[in-house]
């Protein structure tokens, strides 16, 4: 199988369990923001220390690929066997807030607003958070047309939480304070 099939160079793609639409259609920029979200989040991952919350942040780049799949399909009943992989489940949203609430115990609370700087670690979580707020922004968009299952929407709130909450943390684990605005 080629990795090219020409099928798009008019400007159209396929969706996931058939039927095409233009390349810029709510659908296919919300999955196409999360995509570019995951890619980040793996960034941040190579990014040293490279065991910084390595576990973690594979389980959210494979919920990440999940979402990105149930975006992709505008009908969910056409594609049920091939996305049972693809359903995000509501005890995720729990699970990243407890990565929060994790995070918090080694953090200082805070007073004033966090710029996004700090160490390569922190800078590359700082940049996840902000993709990740644009994704979400995208899924609000398509939600508002068709219907986006809802923990999408608040593992995407949750989760850009996490990403501000990991970069203060890198931050913190190597000694270097949070940059004040």
């Amino acid at each position: 199988m080629k990795i090219y099939t020409k099928t798009g160079d008019t400007g159209d793609t396929a969706l996931f369990g058939g039927g095409r639409v233009p390349k810029d259609d709510l659908r296919v920029t919300a999955y196409g923001e999360v995509d570019e979200l995951n890619s980040f989040i793996g960034a941040a991952i190579a990014t040293s220390p490279a065991d910084f919350e390595s576990a973690l942040l594979s389980d959210i780049q494979r919920d990440l690929f999940a979402i990105g799949g149930q975006l992709a399909s505008p009908d969910p009943k056409k594609v049920a066997k091939a996305l049972e992989k693809a359903v995000i489940a509501e005890s995720r949203v729990p699970a990243l807030e407890a990565a929060i609430d994790r995070a918090d115990i080694e953090l200082e609370p805070l007073k004033a607003f966090v710029l996004p700087a700090g160490t390569p670690k922190a800078t590359a979580f700082h940049i996840a958070r902000t993709v990740c707020r644009r994704a979400e922004r995208a899924v609000v968009a398509l939600h508002k047309q068709h219907a986006v299952p809802p923990v999408i929407l608040v593992y995407l709130n949750r989760l850009s939480d996490l990403l501000f909450t990991l970069a203060r943390l890198a931050n913190r684990r190597a000694g270097v304070p949070d940059r004040t605005w």
